[in-house]
Order: structure tokens, then C-alpha cells, then sequence
């Protein structure tokens, strides 16, 4: 890569760099959402560098191996940008980020201990660029962020070395990322991307050169920080409906309703939205995404009551799996303590390798504590230790040695599992917190069989 030279700030300029593929493009975090990122940009042409400190990654991408087994579609386009060399991954940011007219920032924001948002990331690599970002470039953050993060720190950030100007020698805008892992390819070709810049200039710049990459409606928005509240916002509905139904599903249990069927019948209703109820939230965006709005309406002075709620209950959810388990196990006057007890799936959602805040390790961990023996086995984590635990490499070889089976995750994997499989635990117990399981099918086996929220069967 040559040291950019062009002027991200005008429209002709960029229009010329793209046609002609000559826009060098720099994405800074190449995991589950930046690498698609990334690729999507060299598959339109344009030279893009991935940048990552994690070094095996980096390795592992540039040995020519696809890291995302479970990202469908994105192996073939892998392949094919380093095969045609307009790809390529590194650790330096301060060799890949000079040389850049596109930076584009993909970095996580977790929570802290205190369910406070983390932008150490952000913060550091706004920093770095206030050193070598090269005049007259653009910056594009695409990781989720409080309304006003752009305004009221990165700019002051990238600025603070003095050798930048905002709006002068250096530009930024948004497009928070819109994907979910497992369908990331489906979502970058479906779904509307949010952009915004720091004026109506850059923000056509910014169109321009996501339509050169996506195929997508691009929905402008007034500035950065209206972007990311849309982002929040859409996020944290479903974080308060998946509570919602979930509280439901806990009082459906004791009326001997089954969930599934009051939801199944009332998405026919043309304008309800159906959520799902389960062992909790996981994952990178809705517990961390709502914990973001929550700070800001503490910055702010303000309450969200029904966003803290809904916190709350999908965070208590993993107690009521302990709860039909135990309630299975009274069933057969049997103790937890001492038990052996497999869980089934620790992702935080089905067919994705990734445990980001997964309810399985709170479960896993309150097993334990009332004296459990824990064992697991996911498709994704054979042989792997996770939460302190070796992930067993065959299910047949471990179920009949068990005396309740808990299905966390319903990955498809398990909807193939033959029921009277699980007749040949010791005791045996199944309870199901994914929905999975069809509680008819167990009456013929003999199986105490607990389903979350699904009342009488």
C-alpha cells in the first residue's frame, strides 16, 4: 500500500478511487463482525487491510485458513481475496493505518463488573490514530456506541495531538454495524445500514462508498449520535420483549399454559412481533446494548425504567432453569448434590460458536454450587475446556452415565437427538429451555420432563 494521498473529504475524489479500486481500506478489529466487514469491502476490490492485536488470529487469516467456520458464504469470498491478494491482516496498526484513506473501526465495547460500557478499545485506538492517521482521511465507526460517543470523545480524541482538525484535515461518521453472528452474510446483504457523518458532505461521501460495497438500502440519518440511538433503540426492543415473553412464560407454567402455543398463535396477528422466551440473554449486543442506554440515561438524568426491568428478569431467568430442574428432581425424590448433570449447548445462541455472556455459564456455575456434577457437551466445543470444564467429544458415549440432561441451547444439532435417547440416563430427567422439545413426545419414554413455560402437558 502507497501513503493515502487522497482527499476523503471530496466526492469526486472518492468516486474516482472507487471505480478505479485505488481506495486503500484499513478495518481495525477483525473478529465476528469486523473480518466479514472487511472481506465485503476486498470483494467489491478495493485493497483492504485487517488490523487485530490478537496475534493467532492474525496468523491463522493470513496462513489462508478462514477462522469463522460458522459464518456461511464468507469461506468462498475468504478465499477468493487472498487468493487475489486485495486482502491481507496484520497486528501493526501503525504501519496499516498511515497507509489508509479508509479507517473503519470495528472494536468491542463490553461491560465492566458494574454492567458499565467499556470503550477502552475505541478510546485507545482513537488515540493511535491521533498519531498516525494521515491528513485528510476518514474514520468510520462501525462498532455500537452511546449517542454522543463520537461528538463528545473520539473527535476530542483523534484531535488531541493538534496536527488534525475535524472537518478540515480529518473526517468521521458512523454505520453501526446491523448483523447477527451466524447470518452475517445474509444481514450485509439484506438488511438497512444506518450512516451518518459529521456534516451532509461526508455523510454522502460515506453513502457513496457503502453502496460501491453494499447492495443494501442506506438510510441517512442527521448525525452520529441519531444513528447510534436508532441502533440502541431497535436492539434493547428486543432485549425488553424477550423479558417480557419470558415473565409471561414463567406465569404460563403455573396456569398449565404452554407458551409456545399462545405465541405460535399470536404471530398471526398482523402487527405483533413474536420474541421467544429462554435461560436468558446472551451475547455481544442485548445485555451490553441496553446496558449502554441505561448509561446514558444516567448521564443524562434520566430513567428507563422498563429497559432496567427487563435487565433484571432476563437476568434471573438462569435461576428458574435451577428451579424445573430441581422441581425434576423432587419428582424422583432425588438429590442435586451429587448428581451428574449434563448440559446441552453453552453458546449464547443456537448454531454459533460463541459464549459472550451466555446463560449456560451461570447455570453451569449454580449447578455446581448446590453440588453438582457438571458436564457438557456443545457441537461447537468438542474436546474444549469452557467454564472450567473439558467439553465431552461424543454425546452417546456420556448420556446414559447422567442423571438429568439441560438443554441451554437449542442448536439444531440437538432437535436431530432420538428422545428415547435421553431414556437411558440413570434417573432420567430432561429438562428443556429452548423450546425444542415437543413435550408429548416424552409421555411414551418415561422421562421427567420439565419445559420452561410450557405449562401442563
Amino acid at each position: 500500500m502507497s501513503g493515502s494521498k487522497l482527499n476523503m473529504n471530496n466526492l469526486e475524489d472518492v468516486r474516482k478511487s472507487l471505480n478505479s479500486r485505488t481506495l486503500q481500506v484499513c478495518v481495525v478489529g477483525i473478529g465476528r463482525i469486523g473480518l466479514p466487514t472487511a472481506l465485503s469491502f476486498a470483494k467489491s476490490g478495493l485493497p483492504t487491510i485487517g488490523v487485530d492485536i490478537n496475534e493467532n488470529l492474525v496468523r491463522t487469516i493470513d496462513s489462508g485458513t478462514f477462522p469463522l467456520e460458522d459464518e456461511p458464504g464468507y469461506e468462498e469470498i475468504f478465499n477468493d481475496v487472498i487468493k487475489n491478494k486485495v486482502f491481507s491482516a496484520t497486528t501493526k496498526i501503525e504501519e496499516a493505518v498511515p497507509n489508509s484513506d479508509l479507517i473503519l473501526l470495528s472494536l468491542p465495547t463490553p461491560m465492566d463488573e458494574n454492567n458499565v460500557p467499556d470503550y477502552s478499545a475505541l478510546r485507545s485506538a482513537a488515540s493511535k490514530l491521533s498519531e498516525i492517521l494521515s491528513p485528510n482521511s476518514l474514520v468510520i465507526v462501525e462498532s455500537t456506541i452511546e449517542p454522543g460517543f463520537i461528538e463528545d470523545e473520539m473527535i476530542s480524541i483523534i484531535s488531541k495531538s493538534g496536527r488534525l482538525k475535524i472537518g478540515e484535515n480529518f473526517f468521521i461518521g458512523v454505520c453501526p454495524e446491523n448483523a447477527n453472528p451466524g447470518e452475517i452474510l445474509h444481514d450485509f446483504t439484506n438488511l438497512p445500514r444506518l450512516i451518518a457523518g459529521i456534516n451532509d458532505d461526508v455523510t454522502k461521501i460515506i453513502k457513496m462508498i457503502y453502496k460501491f460495497v453494499f447492495s443494501v438500502e442506506l438510510v441517512e440519518m442527521p448525525n452520529c449520535k441519531t444513528a447510534n440511538a436508532v441502533k440502541l433503540t431497535t436492539n434493547v426492543f428486543r432485549d425488553i420483549n424477550i423479558a417480557f415473553v419470558s415473565e409471561l412464560s414463567l406465569m404460563f407454567e403455573k396456569l398449565g399454559i404452554d407458551t409456545m402455543k399462545v405465541l405460535d398463535a399470536a404471530k398471526k396477528k398482523y402487527n405483533f412481533q413474536v420474541h421467544y422466551p429462554g435461560s436468558g440473554v446472551g451475547g455481544p449486543c442485548l445485555p451490553i446494548n441496553s446496558y449502554q442506554l441505561l448509561n446514558t440515561a444516567r448521564r443524562t438524568g434520566t430513567k428507563l425504567n422498563i429497559v432496567e426491568s427487563g435487565r433484571k428478569i432476563n437476568e434471573k431467568m438462569p435461576d428458574h432453569v435451577i428451579e424445573l430442574t430441581s422441581d425434576a428432581f423432587k419428582e424422583c425424590n432425588k438429590s442435586i448434590q451429587n448428581s451428574e448433570i449434563l448440559i446441552l449447548g453453552i453458546s449464547y445462541k443456537p448454531n454459533v460458536k460463541d459464549i459472550q455472556f451466555s446463560p449456560a455459564e451461570h447455570i453451569i456455575k449454580k449447578f455446581q454450587k448446590l453440588g453438582a456434577n457438571v458436564y457438557v457437551y456443545d457441537p461447537n466445543f468438542a474436546s474444549s475446556e469452557v467454564f472450567g470444564i473439558k467439553c465431552e467429544e461424543n454425546l452417546d458415549d456420556i448420556l446414559s452415565k447422567m442423571d438429568a440432561a439441560v438443554i441451554v441451547t437449542g442448536h439444531d444439532d440437538f432437535k436431530k437427538i432420538e428422545i428415547s435417547s435421553f431414556a437411558k440416563m440413570k434417573t432420567p430427567i430432561l429438562v428443556d429451555t429452548s423450546g425444542i422439545i415437543e413435550p408429548q413426545s416424552v409421555k411414551q419414554h418415561n422421562i421427567i420432563f420439565r419445559g420452561l413455560g410450557r405449562g401442563d402437558f
